[in-house]
C-alpha cells in the first residue's frame, strides 16, 4: 500500500472516531485489516451528510461533483481515495453508491414523508445500502451472501431510524421530519406541535411506536449475525447493543428528545466494548498469524484463507 493510500485511510479513521462514537467503538472489535474500509465508507457518508446538513451555495452541485469525482477516482481527496480503493478491493456494487447519492439529494428537496413506505424509499439509499456496502467486508460465510443481505439492510434501517429518533429536534431545525405523516395522524400529533417542542402523551405514544419499530428492525438484523465470519460478529453485536442503548436512553429521558440529544453514557459504551473485545479476541485467535501479516497494509486477504474452520 502506498503512503498516500495509508494516509487516506487514516483520515477516514479520524472522521469516524470524531463523529461516529458508537459506530467507531464497534469497529474496534474487528480485525485490524477490516477496519480501514469500514472507516472509509463511514467517512463518505459523513461528508455527504455535511453537504446536505450544512449546505453552501450549491449543495446539489456539490453532491454531483462528489459523486463524479468518486467515479473518476479523484486521487487528490483522501476520503474519495480510500473509498475508491475500498470499492475496488471488495468489489462493492456501484449501484449502492448511486442509490446513496440519490437519497442525499432528496434531503435537499423533501421535508416530510406521507407514509412509512415513503420513508423506506428514502432509507433504502441513505441507510440500507450502507449495510449492503459493508457486507462484503464483514464476510458472510461461504455461499450465504444473498441470505445475509436482508439482515444487512435491516441493520442499516434500524440504525437510521434510531438516529431519526435521537436527532428529531436537530432535523426539525433543518426543516426536515422523517417520521411519516400517517403515524403523526394515528396518534393525533401535528408537525407544528413537534416544532414547538410540545411534548405530551400523544407525542410520547408516537415516539414509543417508532422505538418499537426500530427495535424490531434491530432484532431482525441480529438474526443475521450467525451468517457472518466469527471475527465480524462481535462488532455487529456490539453496534446493535449500543444503538439499542440509545432507544433505552430515550425512554429513560421520558421521550424528551425534541429539545435535547440523548446518548449512551461513556461508562456503558466502555463496558460493552471491553466485553466485546474479549469475545472478538477469542474469535480471531485461529487467524492471528495470517491477520498479523495483512493488518498493516489493509489488504483484503484471500477469501479461502480468511474463512476459518
Amino acid at each position: 500500500m502506498t503512503a498516500d493510500l495509508t494516509a487516506a485511510y487514516a483520515q477516514c479513521r479520524r472522521i469516524n472516531a470524531q463523529h461516529g462514537r458508537s459506530y467507531y467503538l464497534a469497529t474496534l472489535l474487528l480485525p485490524a485489516w477490516k477496519r480501514p474500509p469500514i472507516h472509509a465508507l463511514y467517512a463518505l457518508a459523513r461528508v455527504a451528510d455535511d453537504i446536505v446538513d450544512h449546505p453552501g451555495a450549491d449543495p446539489a452541485g456539490t453532491l454531483d461533483d462528489l459523486q463524479r469525482r468518486l467515479r473518476a477516482g479523484d486521487g487528490r481527496d483522501a476520503v474519495l481515495t480510500a473509498v475508491r480503493d475500498t470499492i475496488d478491493r471488495w468489489d462493492i456494487s456501484w449501484t449502492l453508491f448511486d442509490d446513496f447519492f440519490d437519497s442525499m439529494r432528496m434531503d435537499l428537496r423533501v421535508s416530510s414523508y406521507r407514509s412509512w413506505s415513503d420513508v423506506l424509499g428514502y432509507m433504502h439509499g441513505s441507510a440500507a445500502v450502507i449495510g449492503l456496502q459493508t457486507l462484503p467486508i464483514l464476510e458472510p460465510l461461504p455461499g450465504l451472501s444473498d441470505v445475509a443481505a436482508p439482515y444487512a439492510r435491516d441493520l442499516g434501517l434500524g440504525f437510521q431510524l434510531t438516529n431519526f429518533l435521537r436527532d428529531i429536534g436537530e432535523d426539525l431545525d433543518r426543516g426536515r421530519l422523517y417520521l411519516p405523516q400517517e403515524d403523526l395522524d394515528r396518534f393525533g400529533v401535528t408537525r407544528g406541535q413537534l416544532e414547538r417542542r410540545d411534548l405530551d402523551d400523544r407525542v410520547r405514544a408516537l415516539l414509543d411506536f417508532e422505538i418499537q419499530r426500530a427495535r424490531g428492525l434491530l432484532a431482525t438484523a441480529a438474526l443475521g449475525i450467525r451468517l457472518l465470519h466469527p471475527t465480524s460478529r462481535d462488532c455487529v453485536r456490539t453496534a446493535l447493543l449500543l444503538y439499542g442503548g440509545i432507544l433505552d436512553e430515550i425512554e429513560r429521558a421520558d421521550y424528551r428528545v425534541l429539545d435535547r440529544r440523548v446518548s449512551v453514557g461513556a461508562g456503558r459504551r466502555a463496558t460493552l466494548a471491553v466485553t466485546g473485545l474479549g469475545r472478538a479476541w477469542l474469535a480471531r485467535r485461529p487467524h492471528h498469524n495470517h491477520h498479523a501479516n495483512v493488518c498493516s497494509t489493509s489488504e483484503k486477504p484471500n477469501a479461502t484463507s480468511s474463512i476459518g474452520a
